[in-house]
Protein backbone atom coordinates (compact mmCIF):
# COMPACT_ATOMS: atom_id res chain seq x y z
CA UNK A 1 0.00 0.00 0.00
CA UNK A 2 1.41 3.28 -0.62
CA UNK A 3 1.05 6.58 1.65
CA UNK A 4 -2.22 7.69 2.39
CA UNK A 5 -4.04 3.98 1.69
CA UNK A 6 -5.51 2.10 4.24
CA UNK A 7 -5.83 -1.99 4.08
CA UNK A 8 -9.29 -3.25 2.46
CA UNK A 9 -9.98 -4.71 5.76
CA UNK A 10 -9.62 -1.60 7.50
CA UNK A 11 -11.83 0.63 4.38
CA UNK A 12 -14.47 -2.14 4.43
CA UNK A 13 -15.10 -1.95 8.10
CA UNK A 14 -15.10 2.06 7.85
CA UNK A 15 -17.61 2.08 5.04
CA UNK A 16 -19.82 -0.40 7.16
CA UNK A 17 -19.33 1.97 10.22
CA UNK A 18 -19.96 5.28 8.12
CA UNK A 19 -23.53 3.44 7.60
CA UNK A 20 -24.51 3.99 11.15
CA UNK A 21 -27.42 5.57 12.21
CA UNK A 22 -26.76 8.25 14.90
CA UNK A 23 -28.71 7.38 18.43
CA UNK A 24 -30.20 4.05 17.60
CA UNK A 25 -28.48 0.55 18.58
CA UNK A 26 -25.14 -0.21 16.48
CA UNK A 27 -26.15 -4.15 16.29
CA UNK A 28 -23.10 -6.30 15.31
CA UNK A 29 -21.01 -3.18 13.67
CA UNK A 30 -18.96 -2.42 16.67
CA UNK A 31 -17.63 -5.84 16.67
CA UNK A 32 -16.93 -6.13 12.60
CA UNK A 33 -15.05 -2.67 13.18
CA UNK A 34 -12.84 -3.51 15.85
CA UNK A 35 -11.67 -7.44 14.23
CA UNK A 36 -10.00 -5.56 11.81
CA UNK A 37 -9.00 -3.10 14.27
CA UNK A 38 -7.36 -6.03 16.00
CA UNK A 39 -6.29 -7.26 12.54
CA UNK A 40 -3.43 -4.47 11.62
CA UNK A 41 -0.76 -2.91 13.37
CA UNK A 42 -0.25 0.23 10.83
CA UNK A 43 -0.66 3.34 13.20
CA UNK A 44 -3.10 4.71 10.21
CA UNK A 45 -5.54 2.22 9.92
CA UNK A 46 -5.87 1.26 13.58
CA UNK A 47 -6.37 5.23 14.13
CA UNK A 48 -9.34 5.37 11.63
CA UNK A 49 -10.40 2.28 12.61
CA UNK A 50 -10.32 3.42 16.93
CA UNK A 51 -11.80 6.69 16.05
CA UNK A 52 -15.05 4.91 14.11
CA UNK A 53 -15.55 2.80 17.31
CA UNK A 54 -15.47 5.52 19.53
CA UNK A 55 -17.70 7.53 17.81
CA UNK A 56 -20.04 4.50 17.19
CA UNK A 57 -19.93 3.89 20.99
CA UNK A 58 -20.25 7.34 21.76
CA UNK A 59 -23.52 8.08 19.36
CA UNK A 60 -24.93 4.98 20.68
CA UNK A 61 -24.20 6.38 24.78
CA UNK A 62 -22.09 4.27 25.90
CA UNK A 63 -19.37 6.72 26.43
CA UNK A 64 -17.42 4.04 28.68
CA UNK A 65 -16.59 2.28 25.77
CA UNK A 66 -16.33 4.70 23.81
CA UNK A 67 -13.52 6.68 25.21
CA UNK A 68 -10.62 3.99 25.48
CA UNK A 69 -10.51 4.21 21.51
CA UNK A 70 -11.00 7.90 21.32
CA UNK A 71 -7.58 8.05 23.09
CA UNK A 72 -6.17 5.08 21.59
CA UNK A 73 -7.35 6.87 17.98
CA UNK A 74 -4.57 10.14 19.17
CA UNK A 75 -2.08 8.08 20.07
CA UNK A 76 -2.02 6.19 16.62
CA UNK A 77 -2.44 9.39 14.35
CA UNK A 78 0.16 10.91 16.10
CA UNK A 79 2.30 7.97 15.46
CA UNK A 80 0.74 7.98 11.51
CA UNK A 81 1.97 11.74 11.30
CA UNK A 82 -1.12 12.56 8.75
CA UNK A 83 -3.26 15.75 9.65
CA UNK A 84 -6.16 14.32 8.18
CA UNK A 85 -5.85 11.50 10.35
CA UNK A 86 -5.12 13.19 13.65
CA UNK A 87 -8.25 15.80 12.60
CA UNK A 88 -10.16 12.64 12.44
CA UNK A 89 -8.92 11.16 15.72
CA UNK A 90 -9.40 14.42 17.20
CA UNK A 91 -13.01 14.49 15.88
CA UNK A 92 -13.80 11.33 18.32
CA UNK A 93 -12.00 12.36 20.94
CA UNK A 94 -14.56 15.29 21.11
CA UNK A 95 -17.50 13.36 20.31
CA UNK A 96 -16.33 11.14 23.30
CA UNK A 97 -16.04 14.04 25.27
CA UNK A 98 -19.92 15.31 24.30
CA UNK A 99 -21.53 16.00 28.08
CA UNK A 100 -22.57 18.83 30.26
CA UNK A 101 -19.57 18.64 32.12
CA UNK A 102 -17.33 18.46 29.37
CA UNK A 103 -17.00 22.04 27.71
CA UNK A 104 -14.05 23.09 28.84
CA UNK A 105 -11.92 20.26 27.10
CA UNK A 106 -13.90 20.76 24.17
CA UNK A 107 -13.34 23.92 23.68
CA UNK A 108 -8.97 22.70 24.40
CA UNK A 109 -10.20 19.92 21.55
CA UNK A 110 -11.34 22.32 19.25
CA UNK A 111 -8.11 24.68 19.93
CA UNK A 112 -6.43 22.00 18.65
CA UNK A 113 -8.75 20.76 15.94
CA UNK A 114 -8.08 24.49 14.50
CA UNK A 115 -4.70 24.33 14.50
CA UNK A 116 -4.67 20.93 12.33
CA UNK A 117 -7.64 22.11 10.07
CA UNK A 118 -5.70 24.86 8.67
CA UNK A 119 -3.40 22.06 7.10
CA UNK A 120 -5.86 20.02 5.86
CA UNK A 121 -6.45 19.80 2.20
CA UNK A 122 -9.46 16.70 2.20
CA UNK A 123 -12.68 18.67 1.72
CA UNK A 124 -14.49 15.80 4.37
CA UNK A 125 -12.02 16.40 6.76
CA UNK A 126 -12.44 20.01 6.87
CA UNK A 127 -15.80 19.88 6.70
CA UNK A 128 -15.63 17.81 9.93
CA UNK A 129 -13.84 20.47 11.67
CA UNK A 130 -15.66 23.72 10.73
CA UNK A 131 -18.36 21.47 12.14
CA UNK A 132 -17.11 21.22 15.38
CA UNK A 133 -16.22 24.18 15.38
CA UNK A 134 -19.13 25.55 14.73
CA UNK A 135 -21.14 23.38 17.59
CA UNK A 136 -18.71 25.07 20.10
CA UNK A 137 -18.71 28.29 19.37
CA UNK A 138 -22.82 28.11 19.67
CA UNK A 139 -22.04 26.54 23.00
CA UNK A 140 -20.05 29.25 24.00
CA UNK A 141 -22.06 32.05 22.52
CA UNK A 142 -19.25 33.57 20.01
CA UNK A 143 -20.91 34.54 17.49
CA UNK A 144 -17.84 36.19 15.86
CA UNK A 145 -16.76 32.71 15.60
CA UNK A 146 -20.36 31.10 14.84
CA UNK A 147 -20.62 33.53 11.84
CA UNK A 148 -16.97 32.56 10.94
CA UNK A 149 -17.70 29.03 10.70
CA UNK A 150 -21.05 29.28 9.33
CA UNK A 151 -19.13 30.96 6.11
CA UNK A 152 -16.20 28.17 5.95
CA UNK A 153 -18.93 25.52 5.80
CA UNK A 154 -20.80 27.38 3.28
CA UNK A 155 -17.87 27.78 0.94
CA UNK A 156 -17.03 23.87 1.85
CA UNK A 157 -20.67 23.70 0.67
CA UNK A 158 -19.62 24.30 -3.21
CA UNK A 159 -17.18 22.18 -3.46
CA UNK A 160 -19.62 18.81 -1.83
CA UNK A 161 -22.49 18.12 -1.09
CA UNK A 162 -21.84 16.61 2.01
CA UNK A 163 -20.90 20.22 2.76
CA UNK A 164 -23.74 21.44 1.42
CA UNK A 165 -25.86 19.72 3.44
CA UNK A 166 -24.27 20.93 7.09
CA UNK A 167 -24.55 23.89 5.73
CA UNK A 168 -28.00 24.04 4.38
CA UNK A 169 -28.97 22.60 8.00
CA UNK A 170 -26.93 24.68 10.20
CA UNK A 171 -27.96 27.77 8.49
CA UNK A 172 -31.29 27.28 9.35
CA UNK A 173 -30.10 26.83 12.82
CA UNK A 174 -28.62 30.32 12.96
CA UNK A 175 -31.84 31.48 10.79
CA UNK A 176 -34.22 30.08 13.18
CA UNK A 177 -31.93 31.52 16.59
CA UNK A 178 -32.36 34.99 14.99
CA UNK A 179 -36.11 34.24 14.44
CA UNK A 180 -35.83 34.53 10.51
CA UNK A 181 -38.21 32.03 9.78
CA UNK A 182 -38.70 33.02 5.59
CA UNK A 183 -35.41 30.90 4.38
CA UNK A 184 -37.04 27.36 6.07
CA UNK A 185 -38.56 26.37 2.36
CA UNK A 186 -35.16 27.55 0.44
CA UNK A 187 -32.96 25.74 3.09
CA UNK A 188 -35.01 22.41 3.69
CA UNK A 189 -35.45 22.00 -0.04
CA UNK A 190 -31.80 22.39 -0.38
CA UNK A 191 -31.24 19.78 2.72
CA UNK A 192 -33.30 17.68 1.12
CA UNK A 193 -31.19 17.27 -2.43
CA UNK A 194 -28.27 16.18 -0.49
CA UNK A 195 -29.24 14.37 2.67
CA UNK A 196 -28.82 11.16 1.23
CA UNK A 197 -24.77 11.76 1.67
CA UNK A 198 -25.44 11.00 5.79
CA UNK A 199 -27.13 7.89 6.77
CA UNK A 200 -29.18 10.33 9.52
CA UNK A 201 -29.37 12.73 6.76
CA UNK A 202 -33.48 12.32 6.30
CA UNK A 203 -33.91 12.66 10.88
CA UNK A 204 -31.74 15.98 10.38
CA UNK A 205 -34.01 17.49 7.70
CA UNK A 206 -37.34 16.12 9.69
CA UNK A 207 -35.47 18.08 12.92
CA UNK A 208 -35.49 20.90 10.32
CA UNK A 209 -39.03 21.04 9.52
CA UNK A 210 -40.46 20.14 12.77
CA UNK A 211 -38.81 23.06 14.51
CA UNK A 212 -38.78 25.85 11.66
CA UNK A 213 -42.43 24.64 11.40
CA UNK A 214 -43.20 24.79 15.36
CA UNK A 215 -41.36 28.11 15.30
CA UNK A 216 -43.12 29.60 12.34
CA UNK A 217 -46.70 27.77 13.65
CA UNK A 218 -46.75 25.32 10.83
CA UNK A 219 -49.43 22.83 11.23
CA UNK A 220 -48.14 20.83 8.38
CA UNK A 221 -45.42 20.11 11.18
CA UNK A 222 -47.39 17.87 12.62
CA UNK A 223 -46.45 14.71 9.69
CA UNK A 224 -43.15 14.89 10.62
CA UNK A 225 -43.83 14.69 14.48
CA UNK A 226 -46.06 11.95 13.92
CA UNK A 227 -43.15 10.08 12.13
CA UNK A 228 -40.69 10.91 14.57
CA UNK A 229 -42.48 10.30 17.94
CA UNK A 230 -43.53 6.33 16.09
CA UNK A 231 -39.54 6.04 15.63
CA UNK A 232 -38.50 7.02 18.78
CA UNK A 233 -40.70 4.50 20.60
CA UNK A 234 -39.54 1.61 17.71
CA UNK A 235 -35.96 3.02 18.84
CA UNK A 236 -36.23 3.53 22.02
CA UNK A 237 -34.82 6.84 21.44
CA UNK A 238 -35.57 9.01 24.17
CA UNK A 239 -33.95 12.03 22.99
CA UNK A 240 -36.00 12.37 20.15
CA UNK A 241 -39.07 11.92 22.16
CA UNK A 242 -38.73 15.12 24.47
CA UNK A 243 -37.78 16.61 20.89
CA UNK A 244 -41.00 15.35 19.65
CA UNK A 245 -43.30 16.48 22.31
CA UNK A 246 -41.83 19.74 22.80
CA UNK A 247 -42.75 20.68 18.89
CA UNK A 248 -46.15 19.16 19.82
CA UNK A 249 -46.54 21.28 22.44
CA UNK A 250 -44.90 24.12 20.71
CA UNK A 251 -47.82 23.98 17.56
CA UNK A 252 -50.32 23.55 20.42
CA UNK A 253 -51.42 19.66 21.04
CA UNK A 254 -50.25 19.34 24.48
CA UNK A 255 -52.20 15.87 24.88
CA UNK A 256 -49.34 14.49 22.19
CA UNK A 257 -46.87 16.37 24.03
CA UNK A 258 -47.42 15.32 27.82
CA UNK A 259 -48.30 11.64 26.72
CA UNK A 260 -44.62 11.25 24.82
CA UNK A 261 -43.23 13.33 28.61
CA UNK A 262 -45.07 11.13 30.42
CA UNK A 263 -42.12 8.71 29.99
CA UNK A 264 -39.89 10.92 32.00
CA UNK A 265 -40.79 10.45 35.69
CA UNK A 266 -38.71 11.36 38.66
CA UNK A 267 -36.58 8.02 38.08
CA UNK A 268 -36.28 8.14 34.68
CA UNK A 269 -34.72 11.70 34.73
CA UNK A 270 -32.54 10.55 37.95
CA UNK A 271 -30.63 7.89 35.42
CA UNK A 272 -30.46 10.15 32.94
CA UNK A 273 -27.07 9.62 30.98
CA UNK A 274 -24.70 12.89 31.20
CA UNK A 275 -23.61 12.42 27.73
CA UNK A 276 -24.64 15.04 24.67
CA UNK A 277 -28.68 15.07 25.05
CA UNK A 278 -28.55 15.38 28.72
CA UNK A 279 -29.18 19.58 28.46
CA UNK A 280 -31.22 19.34 25.84
CA UNK A 281 -34.30 16.64 27.26
CA UNK A 282 -33.51 18.96 30.53
CA UNK A 283 -34.25 22.19 28.43
CA UNK A 284 -36.78 20.82 26.20
CA UNK A 285 -38.88 18.64 29.37
CA UNK A 286 -39.06 21.95 31.34
CA UNK A 287 -40.14 24.14 28.50
CA UNK A 288 -42.97 22.12 27.44
CA UNK A 289 -44.23 21.31 30.95
CA UNK A 290 -44.01 25.13 32.00
CA UNK A 291 -46.05 25.86 28.89
CA UNK A 292 -48.90 22.97 29.22
CA UNK A 293 -48.93 23.04 33.03
CA UNK A 294 -46.96 19.89 33.80
CA UNK A 295 -46.19 21.13 37.20
CA UNK A 296 -44.75 17.77 38.91
CA UNK A 297 -42.25 17.42 36.35
CA UNK A 298 -41.34 21.50 36.62
CA UNK A 299 -40.27 20.55 40.36
CA UNK A 300 -38.27 17.39 39.08
CA UNK A 301 -36.30 18.95 36.31
CA UNK A 302 -35.33 21.92 37.53
CA UNK A 303 -33.36 21.37 39.92
CA UNK A 304 -31.63 18.94 37.99
CA UNK A 305 -31.01 22.07 35.27
CA UNK A 306 -30.05 24.55 37.94
CA UNK A 307 -26.52 23.71 38.29
CA UNK A 308 -26.14 24.61 34.32
CA UNK A 309 -27.60 28.03 34.80
CA UNK A 310 -25.74 30.04 32.13
CA UNK A 311 -25.42 27.62 29.29
CA UNK A 312 -26.58 27.36 25.88
CA UNK A 313 -28.47 24.53 24.67
CA UNK A 314 -27.58 23.02 21.09
CA UNK A 315 -28.59 19.43 19.92
CA UNK A 316 -26.21 17.29 18.57
CA UNK A 317 -23.90 18.86 15.81
CA UNK A 318 -25.54 22.30 16.40
CA UNK A 319 -28.57 21.10 14.56
CA UNK A 320 -30.88 23.69 16.05
CA UNK A 321 -30.41 26.06 18.65
CA UNK A 322 -32.89 25.94 22.07
CA UNK A 323 -32.08 28.99 23.71
CA UNK A 324 -30.47 29.17 27.03
CA UNK A 325 -30.85 27.71 30.53
CA UNK A 326 -31.40 30.83 32.34
CA UNK A 327 -34.56 30.95 30.20
CA UNK A 328 -36.42 28.08 31.25
CA UNK A 329 -34.96 28.37 35.00
CA UNK A 330 -36.18 31.84 35.64
CA UNK A 331 -39.58 30.51 34.62
CA UNK A 332 -39.58 27.54 36.62
CA UNK A 333 -38.34 29.63 39.48
CA UNK A 334 -41.44 31.72 38.63
CA UNK A 335 -43.78 28.46 38.68
CA UNK A 336 -42.25 27.34 42.42
CA UNK A 337 -42.21 30.78 43.85
CA UNK A 338 -39.19 31.91 43.85
CA UNK A 339 -39.70 35.60 42.08
CA UNK A 340 -36.56 37.15 43.11
CA UNK A 341 -34.43 34.27 41.41
CA UNK A 342 -36.54 34.05 38.49
CA UNK A 343 -36.05 38.06 38.21
CA UNK A 344 -32.11 38.04 38.13
CA UNK A 345 -32.33 34.33 35.39
CA UNK A 346 -34.51 36.16 33.50
CA UNK A 347 -32.59 39.65 33.07
CA UNK A 348 -29.31 37.82 32.45
CA UNK A 349 -30.78 35.13 29.59
CA UNK A 350 -32.52 38.75 28.16
CA UNK A 351 -28.75 40.23 28.05
CA UNK A 352 -28.19 37.10 26.57
CA UNK A 353 -30.33 37.00 23.56
CA UNK A 354 -30.06 40.66 22.69
CA UNK A 355 -26.57 40.27 22.51
CA UNK A 356 -26.20 37.52 20.54
CA UNK A 357 -29.58 38.83 18.35
CA UNK A 358 -31.58 35.87 18.96
CA UNK A 359 -34.33 37.74 18.70
CA UNK A 360 -37.47 35.59 18.80
CA UNK A 361 -36.36 34.03 22.29
CA UNK A 362 -35.96 37.06 23.36
CA UNK A 363 -39.42 38.24 22.69
CA UNK A 364 -40.83 35.12 23.68
CA UNK A 365 -39.02 35.10 26.97
CA UNK A 366 -40.38 39.18 27.70
CA UNK A 367 -43.68 38.02 26.83
CA UNK A 368 -43.99 35.60 29.18
CA UNK A 369 -42.73 37.80 32.26
CA UNK A 370 -45.19 37.97 35.26
CA UNK A 371 -47.60 40.77 34.61
CA UNK A 372 -46.85 44.10 36.64
CA UNK A 373 -43.58 45.70 37.41
CA UNK A 374 -40.54 43.75 37.31
CA UNK A 375 -39.68 41.59 40.41
CA UNK A 376 -36.44 43.26 42.26
CA UNK A 377 -33.21 41.86 41.17
CA UNK A 378 -32.57 38.68 43.59
CA UNK A 379 -30.20 38.96 46.49
CA UNK A 380 -27.28 36.70 46.41
CA UNK A 381 -27.62 33.84 48.37
CA UNK A 382 -23.94 32.17 49.98
CA UNK A 383 -23.53 28.58 49.76
CA UNK A 384 -20.53 26.61 51.48
CA UNK A 385 -18.11 24.26 49.91
CA UNK A 386 -14.79 22.91 51.33
CA UNK A 387 -11.90 22.00 49.20
CA UNK A 388 -9.18 22.05 51.66
CA UNK A 389 -6.25 19.39 52.76
CA UNK A 390 -7.00 16.98 55.53
CA UNK A 391 -4.72 14.29 57.33
CA UNK A 392 -1.74 13.23 55.52
CA UNK A 393 -2.41 11.99 52.16
CA UNK A 394 -6.44 12.43 52.16
CA UNK A 395 -7.94 16.23 50.97
CA UNK A 396 -11.66 17.07 51.67
CA UNK A 397 -14.47 18.00 49.58
CA UNK A 398 -17.97 18.89 50.10
CA UNK A 399 -21.06 21.35 50.61
CA UNK A 400 -22.18 22.56 53.54
CA UNK A 401 -21.45 20.10 56.28
CA UNK A 402 -20.88 17.38 54.25
CA UNK A 403 -17.28 16.29 53.49
CA UNK A 404 -15.88 13.65 51.69
CA UNK A 405 -12.37 11.79 51.90
CA UNK A 406 -10.27 12.11 48.51
CA UNK A 407 -6.92 10.45 47.91
CA UNK A 408 -4.08 13.49 47.45
CA UNK A 409 -4.07 14.72 43.97
CA UNK A 410 -1.50 17.26 42.52
CA UNK A 411 -4.50 19.00 41.30
CA UNK A 412 -6.15 20.01 44.13
CA UNK A 413 -3.59 21.80 44.93
CA UNK A 414 -3.79 23.86 42.12
CA UNK A 415 -7.18 24.30 42.94
CA UNK A 416 -6.64 25.21 46.26
CA UNK A 417 -4.13 27.82 44.91
CA UNK A 418 -6.51 29.50 42.51
CA UNK A 419 -9.78 29.43 45.35
CA UNK A 420 -7.62 30.98 47.81
CA UNK A 421 -6.51 34.32 45.04
CA UNK A 422 -10.07 34.83 43.14
CA UNK A 423 -10.18 36.55 39.73
CA UNK A 424 -6.53 36.66 39.85
CA UNK A 425 -4.37 35.07 36.98
CA UNK A 426 -1.84 32.82 38.23
CA UNK A 427 0.80 31.65 36.14
CA UNK A 428 0.65 27.67 35.28
CA UNK A 429 4.49 27.53 35.69
CA UNK A 430 3.96 28.95 39.50
CA UNK A 431 1.42 26.04 40.31
CA UNK A 432 2.94 23.55 38.76
CA UNK A 433 7.02 23.78 40.37
CA UNK A 434 6.18 27.04 42.82
CA UNK A 435 8.25 30.08 42.57
CA UNK A 436 11.41 28.59 42.50
CA UNK A 437 11.27 26.91 39.59
CA UNK A 438 14.03 27.68 36.71
CA UNK A 439 12.15 29.10 33.31
CA UNK A 440 13.96 27.15 30.79
CA UNK A 441 13.55 28.97 27.44
CA UNK A 442 12.07 27.73 24.45
CA UNK A 443 11.94 29.02 20.84
CA UNK A 444 11.00 32.14 22.06
CA UNK A 445 7.74 33.89 21.64
CA UNK A 446 5.95 33.07 18.19
CA UNK A 447 4.88 36.56 17.53
CA UNK A 448 6.30 39.91 18.84
CA UNK A 449 3.64 42.44 20.50
CA UNK A 450 4.00 44.85 17.59
CA UNK A 451 2.90 41.72 15.22
CA UNK A 452 -0.30 41.16 17.71
CA UNK A 453 -1.33 44.72 17.54
CA UNK A 454 -1.11 44.97 13.91
CA UNK A 455 -3.31 41.14 13.61
CA UNK A 456 -5.74 42.90 16.00
CA UNK A 457 -5.95 46.03 14.13
CA UNK A 458 -6.92 43.93 10.73
CA UNK A 459 -9.44 42.02 12.12
CA UNK A 460 -11.29 44.69 13.84
CA UNK A 461 -11.01 46.36 10.19
CA UNK A 462 -11.89 42.97 8.22
CA UNK A 463 -15.17 42.97 10.81
CA UNK A 464 -16.56 45.97 9.89
CA UNK A 465 -15.86 45.77 6.04
CA UNK A 466 -17.87 42.11 6.10
CA UNK A 467 -20.56 44.04 8.17
CA UNK A 468 -20.91 46.76 4.79
CA UNK A 469 -20.29 43.59 2.37
CA UNK A 470 -22.81 41.70 4.06
CA UNK A 471 -25.51 44.96 3.98
CA UNK A 472 -24.76 45.49 0.40
CA UNK A 473 -25.19 41.83 -0.99
CA UNK A 474 -21.68 42.04 -2.14
CA UNK A 475 -21.16 38.10 -1.60
CA UNK A 476 -17.82 38.02 -3.63
CA UNK A 477 -16.04 40.74 -1.19
CA UNK A 478 -17.36 38.95 1.99
CA UNK A 479 -15.82 35.66 0.44
CA UNK A 480 -12.90 37.22 0.39
CA UNK A 481 -12.45 39.15 3.59
CA UNK A 482 -13.58 36.12 5.06
CA UNK A 483 -10.99 33.89 4.06
CA UNK A 484 -8.62 36.59 5.28
CA UNK A 485 -10.36 36.81 8.25
CA UNK A 486 -9.85 32.71 8.51
CA UNK A 487 -6.09 33.22 7.89
CA UNK A 488 -6.03 35.56 10.38
CA UNK A 489 -7.68 34.51 13.18
CA UNK A 490 -5.51 30.41 12.71
CA UNK A 491 -2.17 32.44 12.39
CA UNK A 492 -3.10 34.67 16.01
CA UNK A 493 -4.56 31.53 17.45
CA UNK A 494 -1.09 29.38 16.87
CA UNK A 495 0.97 32.43 18.61
CA UNK A 496 -1.39 33.35 21.60
CA UNK A 497 -2.40 32.04 24.78
CA UNK A 498 -5.10 33.05 27.63
CA UNK A 499 -6.15 36.58 27.17
CA UNK A 500 -4.30 37.20 24.14
CA UNK A 501 -0.58 36.94 25.27
CA UNK A 502 1.94 35.82 22.99
CA UNK A 503 2.27 31.92 23.15
CA UNK A 504 5.86 30.92 23.55
CA UNK A 505 6.91 27.69 21.74
CA UNK A 506 8.43 25.29 23.79
CA UNK A 507 9.86 25.85 27.24
CA UNK A 508 8.86 25.78 30.81
CA UNK A 509 5.80 27.71 30.46
CA UNK A 510 4.37 25.56 27.88
CA UNK A 511 4.55 22.07 29.48
CA UNK A 512 3.53 23.59 33.01
CA UNK A 513 0.29 24.68 30.84
CA UNK A 514 -0.06 20.95 29.81
CA UNK A 515 0.61 19.92 33.11
CA UNK A 516 -1.48 22.18 35.00
CA UNK A 517 -4.26 21.21 32.75
CA UNK A 518 -4.06 17.56 32.58
CA UNK A 519 -4.01 17.97 37.07
CA UNK A 520 -6.74 19.64 36.99
CA UNK A 521 -8.80 17.52 34.92
CA UNK A 522 -8.20 14.70 36.73
CA UNK A 523 -8.70 16.58 39.90
CA UNK A 524 -12.34 17.54 38.71
CA UNK A 525 -12.73 14.31 37.78
CA UNK A 526 -12.60 13.06 41.09
CA UNK A 527 -14.57 15.38 42.94
CA UNK A 528 -17.10 14.65 40.65
CA UNK A 529 -17.74 11.39 41.92
CA UNK A 530 -17.99 12.50 45.48
CA UNK A 531 -19.96 15.90 44.89
CA UNK A 532 -21.01 16.77 41.10
CA UNK A 533 -22.31 20.32 42.38
CA UNK A 534 -19.01 21.65 43.61
CA UNK A 535 -17.06 19.86 40.01
CA UNK A 536 -19.82 21.64 38.04
CA UNK A 537 -19.08 25.18 39.72
CA UNK A 538 -15.08 24.31 39.85
CA UNK A 539 -15.58 23.37 35.94
CA UNK A 540 -17.29 26.61 35.01
CA UNK A 541 -15.66 28.96 36.87
CA UNK A 542 -12.13 27.70 36.89
CA UNK A 543 -9.84 28.80 33.68
CA UNK A 544 -6.63 27.04 32.89
CA UNK A 545 -4.33 27.76 30.17
CA UNK A 546 -0.70 29.99 29.99
CA UNK A 547 -2.39 31.68 33.37
CA UNK A 548 -4.47 30.20 35.38
CA UNK A 549 -7.84 32.13 37.18
CA UNK A 550 -10.93 31.66 39.40
CA UNK A 551 -13.89 33.89 38.71
CA UNK A 552 -16.23 33.80 41.53
CA UNK A 553 -19.68 34.30 40.11
CA UNK A 554 -21.68 37.05 42.07
CA UNK A 555 -24.89 35.83 41.27
CA UNK A 556 -24.26 32.88 42.97
CA UNK A 557 -21.34 33.41 45.74
CA UNK A 558 -19.54 30.70 47.45
CA UNK A 559 -17.90 30.90 50.74
CA UNK A 560 -14.85 28.42 50.75
CA UNK A 561 -13.16 26.23 53.01
CA UNK A 562 -9.81 26.18 52.51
Amino acid sequence: MGDGEVAARTQEALDLAATYVFGTEPGRIPAVVFEAYDATDAPRDRALLAAALARLWAYAGQHGRAVPFAVAAVGHAEAAGDPVVLADALDAALATHWGPDDLEVRVDLTDRLADVAAHLTDVDARTRAHLWLLTVATETLDVPGLNREMRALERLGEESGRALFFAASRRLMLDLMRGNTDTRAQLVALAEETQDELPDGPLVVGAMRGYGGAQAGDQSALEIADWAAQLAVDEGIRELAAEIAWIYSALGHPDQARRLAAGFDARVLQHLPRDHNYLLVLQLLLDLALRDGLDQLVADVTPLLMPYAGRAVVNAGAVMFHGVTDDTLARACERLGDPERAAALRAKALETYERIGARWWYDRLLAAMPAGPEQPAATATTSTMTLRPGPPGVWLVGRGDAESALPARRGFEHLHALLSRPGVEVPALDLAGGAGTVVQGGLGEVADAQALASYRRRLAQIDVELDDADAVGDQERGERLTAERTALVAELGSVTGLGGRARTSGGSDERARVTVRKAVAAALEAIHAVDPVVARHLTAHVHTGLWCRYDPDPDAPVEWRL
